[in-house]
């Protein structure tokens, strides 16, 4: 739904999953909600350097489950959740990325995000793969089970290589790279319960 007199006033509709406070344990449905009656205007404020872009794909990995406990790099409760996605630029104010660039990297739980953090934010220039492989193998996974297996652990043909979280989306992406290399992999997964 849009309404507005012009394009610089055109409003949108904006669905948001929106995080309701800090968790303790596992995280359950009830930790967040889908807010349906937000909007956006489809132009970024004036003078902003940030870039207003349609999440296309949304990434839910592990490593969130720990940025909802209360911390240092924690989640706002009350806002929409964070994570890696695929997103198209709609309206830019940084010279670095157009309208229509596809970027990967953090970005909102929601249709429409104003992202003004570019930090973790890259351009595709890849589309001859799917967009949605930038929210794994060619994306925060990938890039990480890559330089974790390649640079740091970097072992030879036909050597063990033991993946302690091999159900994760690192781990598994590990496996498989020491298959292809020819390494005898064991994989663990779960967590070991005490007493």
């Amino acid at each position: 739904m849009a309404s507005g007199g012009g394009d610089n006033e055109l409003e949108v509709s904006n669905k948001q999953v929106i995080f309701k406070d800090y968790v303790s344990g596992f995280p359950k449905e009830s930790d967040m909600y889908l807010k349906t009656n937000g909007t956006i205007k489809l132009k970024i404020p004036e003078g902003s350097n940030g870039l207003l872009v349609k999440n296309l794909y949304l990434s839910c990995d592990p490593y969130m489950r720990n940025r909802m406990k209360k911390s240092t790099d924690s989640l706002v409760p009350g806002s929409p959740i964070v994570g890696f996605g695929v997103a198209k630029v709609v309206d830019s104010g940084n010279p670095k990325f157009k309208k229509g660039d596809l970027i990967w990297g953090s970005t909102g739980w929601e249709e429409y995000s104003l992202i003004t953090d570019f930090q973790n934010l890259f351009i595709i220039e890849h589309t001859d793969v799917p967009l949605s492989y930038y929210t794994g193998i060619l994306g925060m996974p990938g890039l990480t089970a890559y330089g974790g297996f390649y640079e740091v652990c970097s072992p030879k043909k036909g050597e063990y290589v033991f993946v302690s979280a091999a159900s994760g989306a690192v781990g598994q992406l590990v496996g498989q790279f020491a298959k292809l290399l020819g390494c005898y992999v064991v994989g663990s997964a779960g967590k070991q319960r005490k007493g």
